[in-house]
């Protein structure tokens, strides 16, 4: 039996799948945009049918956890998050910020598995800048940002704000993080 927390690993894995199909020229952007809205309105449908209690599938009690009962699930937020970035920000932009989140968090949270923590350890924190950097540099030729996006990315993973008693999904903040930094990067550079 596969461990529920590997299980929410590769499923958040799984995201990594449109962005990189893009990058390989095997759909165009407009799908990738296409399949993020679509998920994220799905999600948000779903999630008010689980907070209402109308639905209460086994999968909401597998992959959920249990601060995320009473609020919006992280699913939600991640397929919001990478909806938000395909629609804001350039593609290679968006789809870096997109693979930070589908691929560099799922390893960030099994090194910090077991941690309830506000701040992820120094080790977890210099992984998790180190894949976001790799991941950028793959799409964006700009040094800074590269380093402003796997800065922001880093920080979006390893700082937990809680505002209200509601701790800020990282699901929700890394692309979007990432992605706002990138393309401030990409100004500086060209300024």
């Amino acid at each position: 039996m596969v461990d529920p927390e590997v299980e929410r690993r590769l499923v958040h894995a799984s995201g990594a799948s449109v962005p990189l199909a893009w990058a390989y020229g095997l759909i165009p952007w407009t799908w990738v945009q296409a399949v993020f809205v679509a998920g994220a309105l799905s999600a948000l449908g779903f999630e008010a049918l689980r907070l209402s209690g109308v639905v209460d599938l086994w999968v909401f009690e597998k992959l959920t956890r249990e601060y995320e009962r009473d609020n919006l699930a992280g699913y939600a937020l991640y397929m919001l998050s990478m909806a938000g970035a395909s629609l804001l920000f350039v593609p290679r932009v968006a789809a870096a910020a997109m693979l930070m989140l589908a691929l560099a968090d799922p390893v960030s949270g099994l090194l910090g598995s077991g941690e309830l923590r506000a701040v992820k350890n120094a080790s977890v924190l210099l992984v998790m800048f180190a894949i976001c950097a790799l991941i950028a540099v793959s799409f964006v030729a700009s040094p800074a940002a590269v380093v402003l996006g796997a800065l922001a990315a880093t920080l979006a993973d390893g700082v937990k704000p809680v505002v209200r008693g509601y701790v800020i999904d990282d699901n929700l903040t890394i692309p979007l993080a990432a992605g706002a930094a990138m393309t401030a990067g990409l100004f500086l550079m060209a300024a």
